[in-house]
């Protein structure tokens, strides 16, 4: 799958609820994703898998309207990221904390801030 086929996927779907036992994305299926999504990171945080990307943008006032939109995604989808804002610059991280680590929910909710970004 190419990775305008694999994002667009992503955008149209939607996140689903996710209880504590619903299994985390695999090690292949995450670097698989991240192929197609290469402008997010895997790291750990405190023992809990996440991806973030951190966002450049020319002056606050559009961070802060970047950051206003990733948080109507958010409850939109239900699934609530980590978001620090600064000037020039936002930094959007992604996880599922119902699971302590990544879920489909989280590539969808990446694919979808990217296309926000655009």
């Amino acid at each position: 799958m190419d990775d305008s086929t694999f994002t667009s996927h992503l955008v149209r779907s939607s996140c689903k609820a996710c209880r504590s036992d619903a299994k985390p994305l695999t090690v292949e299926a995450l670097k698989e994703a991240l192929t197609h999504l290469p402008n997010w990171q895997r790291m750990t945080v405190n023992g809990t898998e996440q991806i973030k990307r951190v966002f450049t943008f020319k002056n606050f006032a559009q961070a802060m309207t970047f950051t206003q939109q990733v948080a109507e995604l958010a409850e939109q989808e239900n699934h609530h990221p980590a978001i620090l804002t600064e000037w020039g610059k936002v930094t959007v991280s992604w996880w599922t904390h119902e699971i302590g680590g990544l879920h489909q929910n989280d590539l969808i909710c990446a694919a979808k801030t990217d296309q926000i970004a655009d």
